[in-house]
């Protein structure tokens, strides 16, 4: 099409913008942004949180925010400086503080959650009459709609990672939340049925069933079963990408821990240097011990314990070990959601 007939196209549709939009209807202008793109041009954007920069933070807003004044937790939200809200486009990420003696009020909302235990001991949680230990390592799962609260009979200070789907439920416009009519749920009499249930991970009552909505019926992977996994999971070969890695699954089907969150394990032992591989879908990693490299895009995130990073949708990543010691991390992704939707697509390199 000729210069002048392109320019013709575009005055036409100029002035149909406004005709139309006295009916709630638009026709594509030149000047719109594509709606499809030969690869993903993520908003989300790959960012690393030190823990040298995290910790003192932290201090601060347990001494300076009040657990009950500005509502029933006290978090420190992962922002991603390429969206107005949330860690990803899919999920938030917090840092919880609570305090010896606090109450974290029970309460129920449809975005699912977990809990990843960061430092210290002394806290319970309570999700729907079952009762756990909170402990350095320990994953407890929160299901769509079940109640929970957390309260420290500790005395230090503890503090864990929140991951909430909530910018996918919001996307979906799905957001429901209630109180409960006390600070505290009654606990059941068998405060840890499902972990009796179903936590051998290799056998389990006949006709077990899900939770409502079909959710995962195990609440807690305390971290001494993952560690013991990881660790003879090292005897074999490793991945060429991710060395050695373990997912946290549901004992019901064997699918991922969540339907909209994956959580996983992984060991990158003394020497490694991984290869590049990128996909659709976001992760957000914890590094629990050691040290090492993650090239991710135009970036290096040379990470230490504690520290935290994401990768964005369809960044090329590659993990190294830099230290003499294996390094242990823990990831959160949204990988479940591309998969059952078959928007998941991969390239290795």
């Amino acid at each position: 099409m000729s210069d002048e007939l392109i320019g013709q196209d575009a005055d036409r549709r100029r002035a149909l913008k406004q005709d139309l939009a006295k009916y709630h209807c638009r026709v594509h202008q030149p000047d719109d942004p594509p709606l499809f793109t030969r690869s993903p041009q993520p908003a989300t954007q790959s960012v690393h949180w030190r823990w040298e920069d995290l910790c003192p933070l932290l201090e601060r807003i347990g001494q300076e925010v009040d657990l009950t004044a500005g509502g029933p937790r006290r978090t420190l939200r992962l922002h991603n400086p390429g969206l107005p809200r949330g860690t990803t486009n899919t999920f938030w990420a917090s840092i919880q503080v609570i305090l010896p003696g606090e109450v974290a009020t029970a309460h129920r909302h449809t975005a699912n959650a977990l809990r990843f235990i960061m430092q210290g001991e002394g806290a319970w949680t309570t999700v729907d009459g079952e009762c756990y230990p909170m402990r350095t390592g320990d994953l407890v799962l929160t299901p769509s709609w079940a109640w929970h609260d957390h309260v420290h009979r500790g005395d230090q200070p503890m503090i864990w990672l929140d991951v909430l789907d909530i910018s996918l439920m919001q996307a979906l416009e799905a957001t429901f939340f209630e109180p409960y009519t006390d600070g505290l749920q009654p606990v059941d009499t068998m405060p840890d049925r499902s972990w009796r249930q179903f936590g051998s991970g290799l056998m389990m009552p006949p006709g077990a069933q899900p939770r409502a909505g079909g959710a995962n019926p195990l609440l807690a992977y305390p971290f001494d079963m993952a560690e013991k996994a990881i660790a003879a999971a090292a005897g074999m070969p490793g991945d060429a990408y991710d060395d050695v890695a373990l997912e946290y699954r549901n004992p019901l089907g064997g699918g991922p821990a969540m339907p909209t969150l994956a959580m996983r394990m992984q060991l990158l032992r003394s020497g490694f240097v991984g290869r590049k591989r990128r996909h659709t879908g976001s992760k957000l990693y914890y590094v629990m011990r050691g040290e090492g490299a993650t090239s991710v895009g135009d970036q290096r995130f040379a990470w230490c314990a504690g520290d935290l990073f994401t990768v964005a949708p369809w960044d090329w990543h590659a993990h190294e070990n830099t230290g003499g010691q294996d390094a242990l991390l823990w990831q959160v992704n949204d990988l479940p959601v591309l998969k059952s939707l078959g928007y998941f697509r991969e390239e290795l390199a």
